[in-house]
């Protein structure tokens, strides 16, 4: 197990908060931080902790992304015209392991990341094992024969914790089409995420 996938155990303790709205979420028999401090009282966080928070607790949703990567992100939506919180929100939608795990191919992102980088998905009939590989409007992203049989896409696809938002045209532990760049409202987050308050963050 990578570091990055043992985390997911401590993500929603130190949110307090289950992020993915999973029901075996550690939060959900103690709500309180890890380690032997995670009972005491919490403090009032600063204007700086509470969008450290934000940034921290959308990070980890994608898998834990690096934060080098994060901020990469954040560069580029503040490039792009529009809102730059909208604008984040939808390259981290673009990834192919979020389109993944939104098709309902994974039960959690991790899940997801794994999924590509051991070969299991196409995307417009070429394999990519790249997990933050960029999506276009109008890609095809399929499943190998041999993931559609595996009991972890199964248990997915049949699993009643969440749905398939519109912005994809899913065939059930098959394949899913991306149509469209999402807005934050149609992104089916768990949790509430405040891009704003990581744009305030970086740009500080």
């Amino acid at each position: 197990m990578s570091k990055r996938e043992s985390a997911k155990y401590k993500i929603d303790r130190r949110m307090g908060e289950s992020i993915w709205g999973r029901p075996k979420s550690p939060v959900n028999k103690r709500s309180y931080g890890p380690g032997q401090h995670g009972q005491r009282k919490a403090k009032k966080l600063s204007d700086y902790g509470t969008q450290l928070q934000a940034k921290q607790k959308l990070k980890g949703y994608y898998g834990n992304i690096t934060e080098r990567q994060f901020r990469r992100y954040y560069q580029e939506a503040v490039r792009r015209p529009g809102d730059t919180g909208e604008n984040m929100i939808g390259l981290l939608e673009h990834r192919l392991d979020a389109a993944v795990y939104r098709a309902k191919f994974a039960v959690t992102p991790f899940a997801a990341r794994q999924l590509v980088s051991h070969g299991h998905v196409k995307v417009n009939g070429k394999r990519v094992t790249i997990a933050s590989y960029q999506l276009r409007e109008g890609d095809l992203i399929e499943l190998s024969a041999k993931a559609r049989d595996m009991a972890v896409v199964l248990e997915a696809s049949q699993s009643s914790e969440r749905d398939t938002p519109d912005y994809l045209e899913v065939d059930p532990g098959k394949s899913a089409k991306f149509l469209r760049t999402p807005k934050l409202a149609d992104v089916p987050y768990a949790a509430q995420m405040a891009p704003h308050l990581i744009v305030e963050f970086y740009s500080r």
